[in-house]
């Protein structure tokens, strides 16, 4: 086995962090970003630095060191400490495919899309609520109320929440407040939890 020469070695200095490998590295996954720095017109079209001899990237230091060990073993991990969204990003700056993470890191990338769909499930099912409602007098135009600031619609667990809150926290606020506090703590439980 012959050894790379040192004309073969590139120093990549990522976020303040200098890495080097072989070009030969580099070369394991073509059409990336760092694939392209093995290519002959790479020093005019990225931040290369003469007097030191390196390519410059402003981007996340730890993060990139597991992008260059997939160039060196093949096998893509996601870092425990940093969070889905920051690796999806770097993945994708570098143009790496993110069907490529390892089936072992695959959930920990995968949670934060997962708790993303889990709370848009909670906001997608919206009550039909007749206009004529009166447990919405006096707070204005429904209509108003399911708006976002930039036009979206607000989830209906957004709009209720409030008023729900209200039915407990404050038995006085309102008619059905008075009800329902009446009938979940009848006179002698409230004398009883007030004792506890």
């Amino acid at each position: 086995m012959t050894c790379p020469s040192e004309s073969e070695k590139i120093v990549i200095n990522c976020g303040g962090v200098r890495h080097e490998t072989y070009r030969s590295t580099l070369k394991t996954l073509p059409g990336t970003r760092l694939s392209w720095l093995t290519e002959p017109d790479a020093f005019n079209n990225f931040d290369y630095d003469p007097k030191s001899d390196e390519f410059f990237f402003d981007r996340h230091p730890s993060v990139f060191s597991f992008i260059l060990n997939y160039y060196r073993t093949g096998k893509l991990h996601c870092p425990n400490d940093v969070c889905g969204p920051l690796f999806e990003e770097e993945l994708a700056f570098w143009g790496i495919d993110e069907t490529d993470v390892e089936a072992c890191c695959w959930m920990n990338y995968r949670q934060h899309r997962d708790a993303e769909e889990a709370l848009d499930s909670f906001e997608t099912p919206e009550p039909e609520v007749p206009e004529d409602d009166p447990a919405l007098a006096g707070d204005g135009d429904l209509k108003r109320l399911c708006l976002q600031e930039d036009g979206r619609k607000v989830g209906w667990w957004r709009v209720w929440r409030p008023r729900i809150w209200a039915l407990f926290e404050d038995p006085y606020s309102s008619k059905y407040a008075r009800v329902s506090f009446q009938h979940l703590f009848p006179r002698g439980q409230l004398l009883g939890l007030a004792l506890r």
